[in-house]
């Protein structure tokens, strides 16, 4: 057997390190299988980057100029597909493919054309929009028969609103496959039978994380703040802005007394100079092992997130033995039990704020228990379904808990 994965990165951000965990477990039972993508640089063995970065930004220019978001790349689709040629895959898995490096029409005819079974993996919405990869906080419901007028197509295209034309494209060409699709959470599998993928065979497999990373870890971060004595309210995220809820940190700032310090990592300069004082700005860090630590250090973690699949940075947590509170909002719900934290309705900064007060102090969970919770992130339990299914030609034949 022979297995392809096709992502933007390799073993770089949240997809790239799935494709490498799943390459991994491919490789324990020697099955060949090889990471194509275009992004950032990999010295993974099996990775095969497939186009330039220089040309990817200018593919990514042409979509802003017509309109036509992922409808570009022919030259590194055709030489992907060379590739895909020379290997003769039993199964392509495809991961985010909405980085401007595909273009769709050469890829899905050709998967068609030549029967080649495909598991794609939805890390959000986007294979069934005309243009975004989430629509929340737009309230937007046009997916559901068809894409126009796009209240978000100025993030995508300078001139033209092709929201329509992209979605028609997209729902002929992603129908008829021989295509399982996988969701990381049970509310982006349930969006995905309101759409035109609806009648795919669809099964949940939640994302995982290293728990031999992600663990409680001892370190001098209080000390090194000056925050002995203090409450720890962390935020983590990359790509800080009104999605992951930074206006809501802002609004904290001002709520909490001094027995509180908001901690936020993934920050940059211009984050920086929208922060009240008060707030504590670390700027990004690769470096799993320190966010351990980070985790670690705090007694909760704020994430007021707006559009969510299912989000890592609460696996991370509550893998240290940190309790989450979360705005009920897509998927971020379900990684959370009652023993590892708490969750409050969409936009309810009040109950937020009370509910971060009561987890740092009289409902202060059991770490014990979190921790207890925190093994059903094991990488290896959730992405080992990825090798029963390549497997097992029907979704039928796996019986593994969608959970």
């Amino acid at each position: 057997m022979k297995i392809i994965q096709i992502n933007s990165t390799c073993g770089v951000g949240s997809t790239g390190k799935i494709c490498l965990s799943i390459s991994k477990l491919l490789n324990e039972q020697s099955i060949e299988n090889y990471i194509f993508y275009t992004l950032a640089s990999s010295t993974y063995p099996q990775g095969r980057k497939y186009s330039s970065e220089l040309y990817i930004k200018i593919q990514a220019l042409k979509s802003r100029v017509f309109g036509n978001y992922g409808f570009n790349s022919t030259l590194a689709t055709k030489k992907l597909i060379s590739n895909l040629n020379e290997i003769k895959p039993d199964v392509v898995h495809i991961h985010n493919i909405h980085s401007h490096d595909l273009n769709l029409s050469l890829l899905f005819n050709y998967l068609k054309e030549l029967h080649i079974r495909v598991i794609w993996t939805f890390h959000d919405c986007w294979a069934f929009t005309g243009y975004c990869t989430h629509f929340t906080m737009e309230k937007c419901d046009r997916w559901k028969t068809c894409c126009h007028n796009c209240p978000q197509r100025r993030q995508f295209s300078w001139f033209f609103d092709r929201s329509q034309q992209n979605f028609e494209m997209k729902k002929a060409l992603f129908t008829g496959l021989d295509l399982t699709i996988v969701s990381p959470s049970q509310w982006l599998a349930n969006l995905i039978k309101e759409s035109f993928l609806k009648d795919y065979p669809v099964v949940v497999i939640n994302n995982g994380i290293d728990l031999n990373i992600f663990k409680p870890t001892e370190s001098n971060f209080r000390e090194g703040y000056g925050l002995k004595g203090k409450y720890i309210v962390l935020g983590i995220a990359f790509g800080w802005g009104r999605g992951k809820g930074l206006d809501v940190f802002i609004d904290l700032a001002q709520r909490l007394n001094d027995r509180f310090q908001i901690v936020l990592v993934g920050t940059d300069g211009k984050i920086d100079r929208q922060l009240p004082n008060n707030i504590i700005s670390i700027h990004r860090t690769q470096d799993q092992y320190e966010l351990a630590k980070i985790y670690t250090a705090a007694d909760v973690l704020a994430n007021p997130t707006r559009e969510e699949n299912y989000p890592t940075v609460n696996m991370e947590a509550i893998a240290c033995g940190t309790p989450v509170v979360t705005f009920r909002t897509g998927g971020s719900p379900e990684t959370i039990k009652h023993c590892c934290g708490s969750i409050v309705d969409y936009n309810d900064n009040v109950r937020l704020y009370e509910e971060i007060i009561r987890l740092c102090g009289s409902g202060k969970p059991d770490i014990g228990e979190i921790l207890e919770e925190a093994k059903y992130f094991d990488k290896e339990i959730c992405f080992n379904k990825y090798i029963y299914l390549y497997l097992h030609d029907t979704i039928k034949e796996c019986h593994f808990d969608a959970d």
